[in-house]
């Protein structure tokens, strides 16, 4: 039994905030018959998501309440039509002042347990709370309320008694507010089994769950965004929630030499870095694989963060990869992603559309630095590691592609510390041979089998990707050879 209403809880009954996202941060939704403080500043989207709410109880078939104490109802219909909400099924109590409240200069005390019956108001609540017996209510707003009480204490007194009121009726609510310095709302976080902030910066909203008492709920700050159909969460990636991480068989790429330089392939479930400067084949590469996935009838998706995927598909063509008849089988999806406008929850969400609703199985990252734009700051082996362990889960194999900044010189995997990220490495190079500039491949990593440790000569040609034999030279790596004698 609930010690503060006296009723016995619905059995911890989840209930969908009508936000799929924000049901997965909460682990299901929100606890049914409880209340929920939904704070944040001035147009952070507090009345929207209570909307949401409202609505999917409405399409439910529950009966659902907006008291509303500061916008009028017509004004929060036509706002919400314009967002794309259809209240048909919502019921208004519409508490804001109207016109005559400054010229009759009316006093409220609408929680004080001597003037339930009298006053005007709470007849109202508790009429329209009797009459309709809603199972989701929306407040909007308590900082409204707050300014109706003759001091903190008697409103901490009546906020508690009225959240009770509605619990003994079944209710789930959600209140918002607006807490500010000269009316903090500490007061309304402690008394509500839950609270959700909403906040909006110069890097764009976010929304947080601080507090879910009787549930666990992911911890953090998630992207926000909000248009013409309200109000989406993308949740920050979690990995272990997802997948049972088996490693499959190899996928080979169908160049032979190269297959045989990695013991037959990359596994299902692997993360395979493609390293090298700018020009050098690594997207091309990681193309190739997917060209012989597509062969085994799997799907494949390119994530292009920097190359215009037009260029990608002229140049894979040029090199007789069929990218075009790839993508019109549906074997293969190229998508251009502007790094500047996704956050890496919003890039999260698009690669597990593609993974879990299009059952891709492969899924390449062109290119880590491209990537790292979209972190504004942020530490990207933090965001890839989730990224890759998700895919990894998942048996997806992932295809990194990096860009190092020097063309020859002293070897590096990576300039951004991801190389830890990687089961396999494979790296492309610039090598000068006689005064002439030659390219190699080779294999410097491979976690789950052995694989062949010579550097290869590598050539893009209009016959496509070739791997040729290995280059029996000293000083490879520094991309300056010793001799120019060729095995």
């Amino acid at each position: 039994m609930d010690p503060r209403s006296g009723v016995e809880p619905a059995a911890a009954a989840r209930i969908s905030t009508g936000i799929s996202g924000l049901d997965e941060i909460l682990d299901g939704g929100l606890l049914a018959g409880r209340s929920y403080l939904v704070r944040g500043g001035p147009g952070c989207g507090k009345t929207t998501l209570g909307l949401h709410f409202l609505t999917c109880g409405s399409a439910n078939g529950e009966p659902v309440l907006l008291m509303t104490l500061a916008e009028p109802e017509a004004q929060l219909r036509d706002n919400a039509q314009r967002a794309g909400f259809d209240l048909e099924g919502v019921a208004f109590l519409d508490l804001s002042p109207d016109v005559t409240f400054f010229s009759e200069a009316q006093s409220y005390d609408i929680f004080s347990p001597a003037e339930v019956e009298r006053e005007p108001i709470t007849r109202k609540i508790i009429e329209c709370l009797d009459q309709l017996k809603p199972r989701r209510v929306l407040i909007d707003s308590m900082t409204q309320f707050r300014y109706l009480a003759n001091d903190a204490f008697q409103f901490r007194k009546q906020a508690l008694s009225f959240l009770r009121f509605l619990a003994t009726r079944g209710a789930t609510v959600l209140l918002t507010s607006e807490g500010t310095r000269d009316a903090p709302d500490d007061d309304l976080r402690f008394m509500s089994d839950g609270v959700i902030e909403l906040e909006s910066t110069h890097d764009g909203r976010a929304i947080r769950v601080s507090k879910f008492r009787g549930s666990d709920s992911r911890t953090g700050a998630h992207t926000v965004r909000i248009n013409n159909r309200g109000l989406t969460v993308f949740p920050r990636l979690q990995p272990d929630t997802h997948g049972h991480g088996a490693i499959g068989e190899s996928s080979p790429s169908g160049i032979a030499t190269l297959d045989q330089m990695l013991s037959g392939g990359l596994e299902h479930g692997t993360v395979t870095l493609i390293t090298g400067p700018t020009g050098v084949g690594k997207t091309t590469l990681g193309v190739v694989f997917m060209k012989a996935a597509a062969a085994r009838g799997e799907r494949s998706v390119v994530y292009t963060f920097e190359e215009n995927p037009e260029i990608l598909l002229r140049r894979c063509e040029a090199m007789d990869i069929p990218i075009r008849a790839m993508i019109e089988r549906g074997t293969l999806s190229v998508i251009s992603v502007e790094p500047l406008q996704f956050t890496p929850d919003e890039f999260a969400h698009m690669v597990r559309f593609q993974v879990e609703d299009l059952n891709s199985r492969m899924v390449m990252v062109d290119s880590a630095s491209g990537y790292r734009l979209s972190l504004r700051g942020e530490d990207p082996a933090r965001y890839l590691h989730a990224l890759c362990k998700y895919l990894s889960n998942m048996s997806v194999t992932t295809l990194l592609i990096n860009e190092l900044e020097a063309i020859t010189g002293d070897f590096r995997a990576t300039e951004i510390g991801i190389s830890y990220i990687a089961d396999n490495i494979i790296f492309l190079r610039y090598v000068e041979i006689e005064g002439t500039l030659h390219k190699a491949i080779g294999v410097l990593k491979k976690r789950l089998s052995d694989f062949e440790k010579s550097v290869h000569r590598m050539d893009l040609t209009p016959h496509g990707f070739e791997v040729g034999e290995p280059l029996r030279l000293h000083g490879l790596l520094h991309g300056t050879p010793e001799s120019g004698a060729t095995g």
